[in-house]
């Protein structure tokens, strides 16, 4: 990769490390399931009105849209708001990774390699360590909460691989579609109408402008600038070039929090935090070709080990 396109990869994996902040200011306002349906809604008026239909079938589009979409953010929010750490929260989603290679064999009956197989090993081994660690002065369920956020978004990427989009950005936009109705209706159920007519009308308070904020960030540079930049890198290197860049987002997260919102990381976690990234950068490197060929654009043709897909943090 040239020096440009690493400090592109860079400044994506700082986008997606800082979304986590701005995950947290939007939910000091606004009630998570809802939050998640305004999300996906603000990103799916425009990608209808705008941008063609991916040309996948509708199955893999649902399924994505439900896996990485509803499942992963219904999860990831609701531990946040239940009071799990916004760096760790950061760290802990990387377990899609592991997971969508374990989901890849049973699923799909893809071969784990023994690199791979010893990465994801490690990996969970310290996603085990996270979790005593955290669970040892606080409730577990925050955490199981966004592991399950995790395996969702792993679901995804079997949907998101098995559409094998032309134009991957397209159906990253188009997932947007789904969970927006399906999420209203369980926050409705969840949160109740009151919850969430509170939360509107005063949302145009004065109190109310950190969680707009979090909210435009999470939809213009998280998602949009994010996954764009990403698609666009994906597409002129192999995956296991530029999907190690993603391990920087934990990185990011935690030290954001701690600068903005002054979390600290005990040992254990840190510990836990540096097994998880080494196994998934160690089952990574399994996929990685020692020499891409290229195309006549000098483009190398995107290929996408088990570990490796499409994606957009948080």
């Amino acid at each position: 990769m040239s020096t440009r396109h690493i400090l592109l990869a860079v400044t994506t994996a700082v986008l997606w490390g800082v979304n986590f902040l701005a995950i947290h200011a939007s939910l000091e306002h606004f009630p998570p399931l809802f939050l998640v349906a305004l999300r996906f809604a603000l990103i799916a008026i425009p990608t209808m009105l705008f941008i063609p239909r991916p040309n996948v079938p509708w199955r893999w589009l649902l399924a994505y849209g439900l896996g990485f979409g509803t499942l992963q953010f219904l999860f990831l929010y609701l531990g946040m708001a239940a009071g799990f750490p916004t760096g760790l929260a950061s760290l802990v989603l990387q377990a899609s990774a592991p997971f969508t290679v374990v989901l890849g064999a049973l699923l799909l009956r893809e071969r784990i390699g023994i690199r791979a197989g010893a990465g994801v090993a490690v990996a969970a081994l310290g996603l085990a360590v996270v979790g005593l660690s955290y669970g040892a002065d606080a409730p577990l369920w925050p955490f199981l909460l966004v592991l399950l956020g995790a395996l969702g978004w792993a679901f995804g990427n079997l949907a998101s691989r098995q559409a094998r989009a032309d134009r991957p950005l397209h159906l990253v936009l188009w997932m947007s579609v789904v969970p927006p109705l399906p999420m209203l209706a369980i926050s409705l159920v969840v949160e109740g109408p009151t919850t969430i007519a509170d939360s509107l009308a005063t949302s145009f308070t004065a109190a109310a402008v950190p969680a707009w904020l979090g909210l435009a960030y999470t939809v213009l540079l998280g998602t949009l600038a994010g996954s764009g930049i990403w698609v666009w890198l994906m597409a002129r290197h192999p995956a296991g070039v530029v999907a190690p860049f993603s391990m920087l987002v934990p990185v990011v997260g935690i030290a954001t929090a701690w600068l903005a919102l002054g979390e600290r990381t005990g040992l254990g976690e840190l510990v836990g935090g540096v097994l998880v990234i080494g196994g998934v950068l160690w089952a990574s490197r399994a996929g990685r070709a020692a020499k891409p060929r290229v195309d006549d654009e000098g483009r190398a043709p995107s290929r996408e080990p088990a570990l490796v897909t499409v994606r957009e943090a948080a």
